[in-house]
């Protein structure tokens, strides 16, 4: 009797996991994630913000041609011939645009461009199926699948029921939606990998074996002392080394082999 207790335990709350997991997204939240991807890539830009680094080309202008700054907690950066020139909230090419303008009091017709080389202002977070995780660089074009397969996954992982939390100023605060990655995967059909915003969060959640598998963990890491505690004597006996001496035929001395009930 008390060993069944567990399974009839865990079975209903590997259901309920199941079933609690297995929600789909509405489709008006599916569309709302879709079209703001599309309406990023197509029209944002990233706007560099502090402490981002962007690095300067401009070949005829030798002041600042190769030049990497880093944009200061005002919002500027120092350049030579120029001074200080705030970027902050400005696409790579509207910086461009700017430097070519006061550059033009000293060139004819100058030519500048403008790269980030350094992402450092926004920040989205990840989190695998243990729990564990951190936050990752906002670049403006990373998607859903790509932080997944950056992230890596396992057995443990349900990339079928990948989770994306975005920041909502409605009431609710929030809105999420689940993305089938292991689908996009399997059929290489990408339609509905989300472009990434800064402050998400994704959640890698583990399958619902994996997770009472870490709730069993959970409830048993008190007395993981004293189990290990209990059973410490009977590890250390088996491991005890077991010496059987032959008789060398060759050399006439006797050899030993060491047999450990590991292999």
């Amino acid at each position: 009797m008390h060993r069944r207790a567990p399974v009839r335990f865990l079975l209903p709350a590997l259901a309920g996991v199941t079933l609690l997991c297995g929600c789909s997204a509405r489709n008006e939240d599916i569309l709302d994630f879709l079209q703001a991807h599309k309406h990023e890539v197509s029209a944002i830009e990233y706007r560099v913000g502090i402490p981002d680094g962007i690095e300067i080309s401009a070949p005829r202008i030798q002041e600042i041609d190769g030049v990497e700054q880093t944009i200061k907690p005002d919002g500027k950066v120092t350049l030579r011939l120029l001074g200080d020139v705030r970027v902050v909230g400005m696409t790579t090419k509207e910086i461009a645009r700017k430097l070519e303008v006061l550059l033009s009091r000293y060139y004819v017709d100058p030519k500048v461009s403008v790269t980030v080389s350094r992402y450092a202002s926004k920040k989205y977070y990840v989190f695998n199926e243990s729990g564990a995780g951190g936050y990752v660089p906002y670049t403006g074009r990373d998607t859903v699948l790509d932080v997944v397969a950056r992230a890596g996954t396992s057995f443990l992982s349900w990339t079928s029921h990948v989770e994306v939390t975005r920041p909502d100023p409605s009431e609710e605060g929030r809105r999420v939606i689940r993305v089938d990655v292991e689908k996009m995967i399997r059929t290489g059909d990408t339609s509905a990998n989300i472009l990434i915003e800064p402050d998400d969060i994704v959640r890698i959640p583990p399958t619902p074996v994996a997770w009472v598998g870490f709730k069993i963990r959970e409830l048993l890491w008190p007395v993981a002392p004293v189990l290990q505690a209990y059973t410490a004597p009977a590890q250390v006996a088996a491991a005890q080394d077991v010496y059987d001496e032959d008789d060398d035929d060759v050399t006439g001395r006797r050899s030993i082999t060491v047999n450990t009930p590991f292999p």
